[in-house]
């Protein structure tokens, strides 16, 4: 299985962007950058990794902020359009550690078909505030897949099988701000997509840049949790004979 492209979806990341990138060459994978409206600042940031790295590292620069479900269907798509088979989703806050990149890529290579999908191991630099609020979706997302399949589906470190995915998104309107991230699982999930758990560590930087708007972000949650219910009841014959035959 030829290497996966990582992609990573930039808003307003100025400080953190360049580690990020270097981490990602290091492991000697190509890189798909994101910038999803940045301020001059950010862009510039950009500009000047695009350069620095040559033909390894992409710069695909939305027009204006998309979002992060957005900054990610282009990334998955301009990916597909380059012809990798997969993709490596990582954010650029430097919540997530690149060490952990070739044990994805490594389980991947056994489960080419699955998302491989992190799952948080945090240490005490997480808000326990979000902390509490994740289980709210993961209990939803356990309902509207009848599974338990998926342990977390709100880290933004997983590979996508870019075949299945990029199938998906052209065929169905997937969210694109911070409810991306989970529909897009239990959307694949509902076309037979296996997802893979991997347990992988996440540190909340304390002087970190955090996109998510409470307000704004959890009421787009909400309306993809609805909505997600109302596609499960369609498919829970479906989803229930699955379990049935021993799938997940």
């Amino acid at each position: 299985m030829p290497d996966p492209v990582v992609v990573i979806p930039v808003y307003n990341h100025p400080a953190t962007i360049g580690a990020m990138v270097a981490a990602v060459r290091g492991h000697g994978l190509r890189c798909i950058l994101v910038d999803d409206g940045s301020e001059a600042g950010c862009a510039a940031v950009l500009d000047a990794l695009a350069a620095q790295h040559g033909q390894p590292v992409t710069l695909l620069r939305l027009a204006s902020n998309q979002g992060k479900g957005g900054a990610m269907l282009a990334g998955l798509r301009e990916a597909r359009r380059q012809g990798f088979e997969h993709a490596l989703q990582i954010d650029a806050d430097g919540q997530h550690d690149p060490a952990d990149i070739p044990r994805f890529v490594a389980l991947s290579r056994r489960h080419p078909d699955a998302v491989i999908c992190g799952c948080p191991v945090y240490d005490d630099s997480v808000p326990r505030g979000r902390l509490y609020a994740r289980y709210l979706t993961h209990v939803w997302v356990w309902i509207n897949t009848l599974s338990l399949a998926i342990r977390d589906s709100m880290c933004g470190f997983r590979i996508y099988p870019l075949a299945s995915t990029v199938a998906l998104i052209d065929e169905v309107a997937i969210g694109r701000r911070m409810d991306f991230d989970s529909e897009v699982l239990v959307r694949l999930h509902w076309r037979g997509v296996a997802v893979v758990n991997l347990p992988t560590r996440v540190h909340y930087p304390q002087d970190g840049v955090s996109h998510f708007r409470a307000w704004r972000d959890n009421l787009l949650i909400s309306r993809m949790h609805a909505t997600l219910f109302a596609g499960m009841l369609l498919r829970a014959p479906a989803l229930l004979a699955r379990r049935l035959r021993g799938g997940r």
